[in-house]
C-alpha cells in the first residue's frame, strides 16, 4: 500500500492536501477522498496531517456534490463576441480550437495594438497566485496584472507595509507549525500568553496560514485573546478583552493603546532603542490621542482601551493574526502600520510565542515571476504604477480602480483582450459592479477559466476555459502564498473529471504556445519539482507525494533579524531602508504620505459627513465569513445553500424595533451610490446603528439570462453596488468596504423565486450542460 493512494473496500483512497478551488485561502486542510467507480463519494479529514489532525471544514466535506455538480462545465466553450449576454449561444469546442483562439487574438493584438492592450484578472489565488502574474508577463508579454478589488483591498495592504516596514514576509499567529510531530506539547514551543485578533473570524474564515481551530486549542492551554470587531464573534464573546468599535475607526484604536504602553513605559526598551527607527518621533504622534479621545472617536470604552493595553504590552510573549478588515478602508495602510508596531514596541517580533515572520531568501514562484523578462519600455506601462508607488514597489499589479478606468476610456490606451481566472469581478469584488459590467463589454475578447458559469462570464465572456477542483489536480500548497511558508504539502489528483486541467496545467501550456522559452519544464512534474525546491525542500515532487505525510514542514529560524537572516546582504537587521523597523517611514513621505501613522476618519461617516446621516443613519460593514461559502463560490451546493440560504444583514434588534422591522424581513439597503435587497437577520452581536451585510451574493438557480437583475440576479443582492468606484486611499491602496454610510427601507418581498425554496431550478439545465 502507497502512502498516498491505497483500497479500504469498495473506495479507493486518495490522501491529498487540499488548495482552492474551492474556496478557502491556501492552508491546506489534509484530506481523505474516498472514490468509488472513479467518481468522489465522500471525504474525510485526515488523521496523519500533523497541522488540521483530522479536522476539515465543511466546504471540503461537501466537495463531491462540488466535484459532481451537474453545475460543472466539464470542457472548453466559446461564443461569438456578438453574442454577450445569450447564453444559448454556447458551443463546445476542444482544448486545441481554445487555445488556438487565444494565440490568434493574442499575436493579432501584440501586433495592432502592442502587449499592454492585454490584462489579466485574478480573485484570491489558485495554485499559490503565481500561475496568472507568469501568464501575464512571459506568455502574454503584458505589463497589466490585475486583482479587481478596488484599493487592493485584501492583504495587500498588509503584505506591502510588511515589505516598507519590516522588510520581511508576512507575520502570523505562532500555533506550532515548526514542531508538527508534537506541536504544543513539543518542550521547545512556547504558548502565548496573549493573542491579538484583529479583524478576523479564523474559526470561519480559516484564512491564509491560520486554522481557527488552532486558536481554540492554544485557548484550552491558557492563551488569552483580545479580540478587535464590530461584531461579537464567538471568539470576542471568550475574549479577555473585546473591543468592540465603530467600523473604519481603527487607527485610532492603535494610537491609543500605543500610547498608553509608552507613556506607562511598558515598551521594551531594548529592542526600540536597538531596532526602531523613530521611536521618540512615533511617541509623540501617539501622544495626540489619548484613550479618551479614542473613545470618543471608536465608541469603545475608555477603561477597555486602557486596559486591553497593558494586557498586551505586559503579557508576553503575545502573538498576533490580522484580517482582512485591515485593508477595507482608505485608512487601511496606517492602521496595518499601526499594528506591526505595537508587535515591534512590545518586543513581540519574531520571537518564540510572539508573531511568525517570513525570511527574504524564498525563491519560489512569486507574484513578481516572470516580470523581469518585460523589456523596460514595456514595464513602464503598467496602469496606475507611476501615479501609486506604493502599490506597484510591492505588488506586482496594476493599481486596480485605474486599471479599470483604462478599460471604460481607452485611456492610456486600450485595452483589448482579458483573461479571467479564479475572478467573479461583478459579484464579486468589484465595487460599483453594474458599471464593471458595462465596462467588460469593451474589449474584444474575454477569456474565463473556471468551474461553474458565474454571472461574470455569462454577461461578457467568449471563451471558458475548465478548470480542475481538489482532488482533480496534482499540485503544491504552501501557506501565505510562500511569504511565510508554515509548511508545504502535495496536492494530489485521484480522478480526471471531463477535460478539466489545473491552473498550473493551463499555465504552461499557453507557455508553451505562446512564449516557449520562458517556460522551460518539459511537463507539469517537472515544473512542480522545480517550485518544491524553491522552497528549499529537496527531492521531486513525487517524493514528497510518497512520503510519509505528504507534507513538510521547513525549518523556522527566530530572531532573525539578529542573525543577518532578514536581509538580502547577510548583515543584521530588517530588510528595510534604515534596516530596523521603521515606525518613521521615509518612503511614505517620498510618495506623498505622512512617514508615520496616522487616523483618517472615513470619507462617509457620521461624522465626516453628517449631512447625510439623516438619510443613511447607519454604519455599514460588509463581507464576514460564512461556514458556506468562500467569496462568490458553492452558492450551487444545495446543503451548503440550506445552512445560509440568503444574503442577510445583521441588524441589532432594537433597531428593527424603531424602524418596524421584523426578523426575516427583506429589505433594501441603499446609499448614495447603490442599493441592493438583502433579509434582515436581528442579533445584538452587532451594535445598534451599526449593519453588518453579506457580501459576492448571486443566485444559481436564477438563470444566466435574467433580465431585471442581471445575470443569476446579480444585482438584486450584490452588496458592492453601495461601494464607490475610485476611492481609495493617497497611496492607492484600501477602499471603505467596510466603513459606508447606509439606509434601509422595507421591500415588498424577495427574489421571486423566494417562495417555496429551495426550488428545483437546477434541473433546468442550459443547452450548454448537456452531457
Amino acid at each position: 500500500m502507497s502512502n498516498w493512494k491505497w483500497q479500504e473496500g469498495d473506495y479507493t483512497v486518495v490522501r491529498t492536501c487540499a488548495w482552492s478551488p474551492p474556496g478557502e485561502h491556501p492552508v491546506g486542510w489534509g484530506l481523505r477522498l474516498f472514490y468509488k467507480d472513479d467518481v468522489l463519494h465522500h471525504v474525510e479529514g485526515d488523521p496523519t496531517n500533523p497541522i488540521t489532525q483530522g479536522r476539515v471544514s465543511i466546504k471540503f466535506l461537501e466537495l463531491p456534490a462540488y466535484n459532481n455538480s451537474s453545475e460543472r462545465i466539464i470542457y472548453p466553450m466559446k461564443r461569438d463576441p456578438k453574442n454577450r449576454g445569450d447564453n444559448s449561444k454556447w458551443e463546445r469546442i476542444t482544448w486545441d480550437e481554445a487555445y488556438d483562439m487565444i494565440e490568434k487574438e493574442t499575436r493579432r493584438i501584440q501586433k495592432e495594438y502592442g502587449p499592454e492592450s492585454i490584462m489579466t484578472f485574478i480573485g484570491t489565488g489558485r495554485d499559490l497566485w503565481h500561475t496568472v502574474p507568469k501568464i501575464t508577463f512571459s506568455a502574454f508579454e503584458s505589463p497589466n496584472f490585475n486583482y479587481p478589488h478596488n484599493g487592493w483591498s485584501c492583504y495587500g495592504p498588509r503584505s506591502s507595509i510588511c515589505v516598507y516596514v519590516l522588510g520581511a514576509g508576512y507575520p502570523e499567529l505562532d500555533y506550532a507549525t515548526e514542531f508538527p510531530e508534537l506541536r504544543y506539547d513539543d518542550p521547545n514551543y512556547v504558548l502565548p500568553k496573549c493573542a491579538l485578533i484583529i479583524g478576523k473570524d479564523p474559526l470561519v474564515s480559516n484564512p491564509d496560514g491560520l486554522f481557527g481551530h488552532a486558536l481554540v486549542d492554544m485557548m484550552k492551554r491558557g492563551t488569552e485573546l483580545i479580540v478587535v470587531d464590530p461584531r461579537a464573534t464567538w471568539l470576542a464573546t471568550r475574549a479577555k478583552y473585546f473591543l468592540q468599535l465603530r467600523p473604519g475607526t481603527d487607527a485610532a484604536l492603535y494610537l491609543a493603546m500605543c500610547h498608553v504602553i509608552i507613556s506607562e513605559d511598558l515598551y521594551d526598551h531594548e529592542f526600540c532603542d536597538n531596532w526602531v527607527y523613530g521611536f521618540k518621533e512615533f511617541a509623540e504622534r501617539c501622544a495626540e490621542y489619548p484613550p479618551s479621545l479614542a473613545s470618543s472617536i471608536t465608541g469603545v470604552p475608555e477603561d477597555l482601551i486602557v486596559d486591553a493595553a497593558r494586557y498586551w504590552a505586559t503579557e508576553k510573549p503575545g502573538s498576533m493574526t490580522w484580517g482582512l478588515a485591515v485593508d477595507e478602508k482608505v485608512n487601511g495602510i496606517q492602521t496595518a502600520h499601526l499594528v506591526l508596531l505595537m508587535c515591534a514596541i512590545t518586543g513581540n517580533l519574531d520571537v518564540p510565542g510572539g508573531v511568525l515572520l517570513g525570511g527574504s531568501d524564498r525563491e519560489a514562484p512569486t507574484s513578481w515571476w516572470g516580470w523581469e523578462e518585460l523589456d523596460d519600455d514595456i514595464k513602464a506601462k503598467r496602469l496606475g504604477a507611476a501615479e501609486y508607488p506604493c502599490v506597484s514597489t510591492a505588488c506586482s499589479t496594476t493599481q486596480c480602480d485605474i486599471a479599470m478606468d483604462a478599460i471604460r476610456t481607452d485611456k492610456p490606451y486600450p485595452i483589448k483582450m482579458t483573461f479571467t481566472m479564479s475572478s467573479n469581478p461583478i459579484a464579486c469584488p468589484s465595487a460599483d459592479p453594474r458599471m464593471v459590467d458595462e465596462a467588460m463589454h469593451r474589449p474584444d475578447f474575454n477569456v474565463f477559466a473556471d468551474l461553474t458559469m458565474t454571472p461574470s462570464c455569462a454577461s461578457y465572456g467568449d471563451l471558458f476555459l475548465p478548470v480542475a477542483s481538489t482532488g482533480e489536480k496534482d499540485g503544491l500548497v504552501a501557506t501565505h502564498y510562500g511569504a511565510l511558508t508554515l509548511f508545504v504539502a502535495a496536492c494530489v489528483k485521484g480522478n480526471q473529471v471531463g477535460e478539466c486541467k489545473s491552473d498550473d496545467e493551463i499555465m504552461l501550456d499557453l507557455g508553451w504556445r505562446l512564449n516557449p522559452s520562458k517556460f522551460p519544464w518539459k511537463d507539469l512534474y517537472e515544473f512542480l519539482t522545480w517550485e518544491l525546491n524553491g522552497y528549499g525542500v529537496e527531492g521531486t515532487w513525487e517524493d514528497l507525494r510518497d512520503s510519509e505525510l505528504g507534507f513538510v514542514t521547513p525549518p523556522y529560524e527566530f530572531e532573525k533579524y539578529a542573525y543577518g537572516l532578514q536581509t538580502w546582504n547577510g548583515e543584521p537587521g530588517f530588510g528595510t531602508q534604515s534596516g530596523m523597523v521603521e515606525a518613521y517611514c521615509q518612503r511614505f513621505a517620498d510618495w506623498g504620505d505622512d512617514p508615520m501613522p496616522y487616523y483618517e476618519e472615513p470619507p462617509y461617516s457620521p461624522v465626516s459627513t453628517p449631512d447625510l446621516a439623516e438619510r443613511y443613519p447607519f454604519v455599514l460593514t460588509t463581507g464576514a465569513r460564512s461556514w458556506s461559502y468562500f467569496h462568490s463560490e458553492q452558492r450551487h451546493i444545495k446543503r451548503l445553500r440550506n445552512l445560509d440560504p440568503w444574503p442577510t444583514v445583521e441588524m441589532n434588534p432594537a433597531d428593527l424595533e424603531r424602524l418596524g422591522l421584523a426578523d426575516g424581513d427583506w429589505v433594501y439597503l441603499e446609499n448614495m451610490f447603490g442599493k441592493c435587497r438583502q433579509r434582515v437577520r436581528a442579533t445584538p452581536i452587532v451594535k445598534e446603528g451599526t449593519l453588518m451585510a453579506k457580501h459576492a451574493w448571486w443566485y444559481p438557480e436564477k438563470g444566466p439570462d435574467d433580465k431585471g437583475f442581471g445575470p443569476y440576479g446579480v444585482f438584486d443582492a450584490n452588496i458592492n453596488q453601495l461601494v464607490p468606484h475610485g476611492l481609495y486611499g493617497k497611496m492607492g491602496f484600501g477602499s471603505p468596504f467596510k466603513c459606508m454610510i447606509c439606509g434601509v427601507t422595507k421591500a415588498e418581498g424577495g427574489p421571486d423565486f423566494e417562495e417555496g425554496w429551495p426550488v428545483n431550478a437546477w434541473d433546468k439545465k442550459p443547452a450548454y450542460l448537456e452531457r
